[in-house]
């Protein structure tokens, strides 16, 4: 700057501009200032050398956190389009100092929770700006009004750089006259801190130097303030002791919709204009249709050509200087989309925010914690990664059931980098599918996680004990049992076990009895599958198990409600799987349940929905013989019983898979819910009928189709006594099964054998 200028160079950016980005370096060459005052909190000065570290890759973003509440954070983010990054690599280019100058995070994270910032922009104005400006300018989107002023400038031919922050500067001082401080009382306190640290500033270097700052602040930083007016302002802020480093961040974060106040809704389209020195739009559009060309559709360089024709057109008609992102979308989904939405959601997505994340030098501080994860995500050639994908495990392999550990180890830590999903490769205990995606906030979450240990497991085996400890009820205590032997914590089951066995004890509630139990004999399983001891589980099981069978009928004969009916129904299912797999720990247990299913089958006080489901669950065993089943039935639905317990008795016994098929194949169930169904009253009908398409609409077109067409036989003929369909027998004839037993039994073994090699499992 020349020793003539009449003060600071004050530079008002719109934060992740990338026209203000290169108009601030056209500023800076043009100026020479010797020293750079950038908005942001001083407590990431010490930080600063970083930006020029080789393993430092934008987007990334500084953290501030409260150094004993880790959740009291606040993030200042920076792609390489935001002009402050400009600043901070031009100035570190040339040896120039460069700080912050914002109000320190030490008062912003001790503010109370309602006035604390979720983002950069600590003091987010109410009115925007930009908006203001464009509709002045008879623009309804403020976006293309900032394409038209500021990003379709051409840098390289402009003479004065520094006219278009002359500009910003003049049009927020008429908006801050009009609106005052936009609605944020907390800008006076920011720009005050500002003023403090340009008045130090001008001790040191005089005038020459330069201040990079949103634009909105410009008109504030140029008031003639006196320090005692600023310092009054200043005075009795709290404060808090805070801990910052480098975090990565992505595109994704950076947009509208992902909740940053201060972000863009196209950081990808912004990205590509602040990298691209000519020809944007040819370029843009030839990297739209390598995309598509990925993705299989057939799109070739004349239609890049036609795209790009069509996109000048727009804006010519349109009266803009260049196609804007707006005209290039239109000219793709005419050109290379055919018209359709779906492929452009694809652009829009990829492309126009993208999935672009950041790096981190190893030398940035970070706790820890994070520091035992990357080195466990490096270990196990683990990505962090801002596009979602579906990571397949095979948990008999090493490498892949320390990752399901290590991932398993985050959720119980609440760092939910991946999300268990349906596995398309398989449906065995071997096999775990995974989503995947790092979001930034993560990071605080790590660090926030930090309070538990040092490393991973350390950590996630006393957040596990502190959750034991916590946990108010039974299933909480079996759930978080069933999440340690997922994650391998052994250290953590002492804890869990003792938790769980005080709370079993105590709770008689049969219904939560049945609700905590699937998740002990599932954990028992799991267990087995990692190499988990976790055989002290199995007497816990076994005790909860027992007393599910003493107190199951009491509890469906005590006079329950539709509600209750339904809830204890649902658990029948729950606990009938669980015996199954507690068979092994127990040998008795099988028998003595089945005992309670034939007794809640048989009792005519429970309700006809725990009935019928009680005898389905026995049929399916092979405990229930066919023409026992069938007087069950015969009396479910006689004429003494009322319609809407009889549907609920249909719905137990013929809802859930395979329900459709048992009809199917026995016409004779068939045919007494076929007599029983024409004689419900019509007005009975009515009430019934929800309960009835419930049922009925659940099972296969396939299935519903065969019973419509066996509904159709000769009417009348299907009865309790209606003989079988031609090539069966009505009953088992024992003889003829007998005769294939041992082929039937070697076949079963060979398959078994063969089944638990593929890890698929019986």
């Amino acid at each position: 700057m020349s020793p003539a200028a009449a003060g600071p160079l004050l530079l008002g950016v719109r934060h992740h501009g990338p026209g203000s980005a290169r108009a601030v370096r056209a500023a800076l060459d043009r100026a020479q200032p010797r020293a750079v005052l950038i908005e942001g909190p001083p407590e990431g000065d010490a930080l600063l050398p970083l930006a020029a570290d080789p393993g430092m890759r934008p987007p990334v973003a500084l953290l501030a956190h409260a150094a004993d509440d880790p959740a009291r954070a606040a993030f200042w983010p920076l792609a390489a389009f935001s002009p402050e990054w400009v600043a901070i690599r031009w100035a570190q280019a040339r040896d120039v100092p460069v700080r912050f100058i914002d109000l320190p995070a030490a008062h912003a994270l001790a503010a109370p929770r309602e006035e604390e910032p979720d983002a950069r922009e600590a003091g987010a104005v109410r009115v925007d700006p930009l908006a203001v400006l464009a509709e002045t300018a008879g623009y309804e989107d403020p976006e293309h009004w900032w394409e038209d002023v500021v990003e379709h400038r051409g840098t390289g031919e402009v003479r004065d750089p520094l006219a278009v922050f002359e500009v910003l500067a003049e049009a927020m001082g008429a908006l801050r006259e009009t609106h005052g401080d936009g609605g944020h009382g907390r800008d006076l306190v920011r720009e005050a801190h500002m003023r403090q640290r340009m008045r130090a500033a001008r001790r040191e270097f005089g005038d020459d130097y330069a201040v990079v700052c949103g634009a909105w602040h410009v008109p504030a930083l140029r008031a003639g303030t006196t320090v005692a007016a600023d310092r009054a302002l200043l005075t009795g802020l709290p404060k808090a002791k805070v801990e910052t480093t480098w975090v990565p961040w992505s595109h994704r974060r950076l947009a509208r919709a992902g909740g940053y106040g201060a972000g863009v809704t196209s950081p990808g389209w912004y990205a590509h204009l602040f990298a691209a020195r000519d020809r944007p739009v040819e370029r843009w559009l030839t990297k739209v249709a390598g995309l598509l060309r990925e993705e299989d559709r057939q799109v070739s360089p004349a239609h890049v050509i036609e795209a790009v024709r069509l996109a000048e057109t727009l804006a010519a008609v349109r009266g803009r200087p260049l196609p804007g992102l707006t005209e290039t979308l239109e000219a793709v989904r005419a050109v290379m989309c055919d018209g359709s939405d779906v492929p452009l959601a694809l652009v829009e997505d990829r492309l126009v925010v993208g999935d672009v994340l950041g790096e981190v030098p190893d030398a940035a501080p970070v706790v820890p914690l994070q520091r035992d994860l990357t080195r466990r995500q490096r270990t196990l050639r683990l990505k962090a990664e801002a596009q979602r994908r579906d990571l397949e495990l095979d948990l008999r392999k090493e490498s892949d059931a320390a990752k399901s550990l290590l991932l398993h180890r985050l959720r119980l830590l609440g760092i939910d980098w991946g999300t268990p999903t349906a596995s398309r490769s398989g449906t065995g205990t071997f096999r775990e599918t995974w989503r995947l995606c790092w979001e930034p906030e993560l990071s605080v979450r790590v660090a926030e996680a930090g309070i538990w240990g040092t490393t991973v497991e350390g950590a996630a085996t006393a957040k596990a004990e502190a959750d034991a400890a916590a946990a108010g009820e039974l299933g909480e205590v079996t759930a978080l049992a069933e999440r340690c032997l997922l994650a391998g914590l052994s250290g953590a089951l002492p804890a869990v076990l003792r938790a769980l066995a005080d709370r079993a004890a105590l709770d008689t509630d049969v219904a939560r009895l049945a609700g905590a139990l699937p998740a002990l004999a599932r954990a028992l399983r799991y267990g087995d599958v990692r190499g988990t001891d976790a055989a002290a589980l199995g007497t816990v099981a076994a005790g909860l198990a027992e007393r599910i069978c003493v107190g199951l009928p009491p509890a469906c004969a005590a006079g329950l409600d539709a509600d209750g009916a339904a809830e204890l129904r649902g658990h029948l299912d729950g606990v009938h799987g669980a015996v199954g797999l507690l068979d092994g720990t127990d040998p008795g247990l099988r028998e003595r349940w089945s005992a309670v299913l034939r007794m809640l089958a048989g009792r005519e006080s429970v309700p006809g929905g725990i009935r019928g489901r009680a005898a389905r669950l026995l049929l399916d065993d092979g405990r229930l013989p066919a023409g026992e089943t069938a007087r069950l039935m015969g009396l479910a639905l006689s004429p003494a019983a009322s319609p809407a317990d009889a549907a609920g008795w249909i719905e137990g016994f013929a809802g859930g898979a395979g329900g459709g098929t048992l009809l199917v194949h026995d016409e004779r169930l068939l045919g007494l819910i076929d007599a029983w169904l024409v004689s419900v009253p019509e007005g009975a009908f009515i009430d019934v009928l929800p309960l009835l398409r419930r049922t009925f609409g659940a099972y296969e077109p396939g299935v519903r189709r065969t019973l419509g067409e066996l509904a159709r036989r000769v009417p009348g003929a299907r009865t309790a006594s209606s003989t079988a369909p031609a090539g069966f027998a009505p009953d088992l004839d024992p003889g003829r099964a007998d005769a294939v037993a041992d082929l039937a039994r070697l076949l079963l073994g060979a398959a078994t054998v063969h089944v638990e090699r593929e890890g698929i499992g019986r």
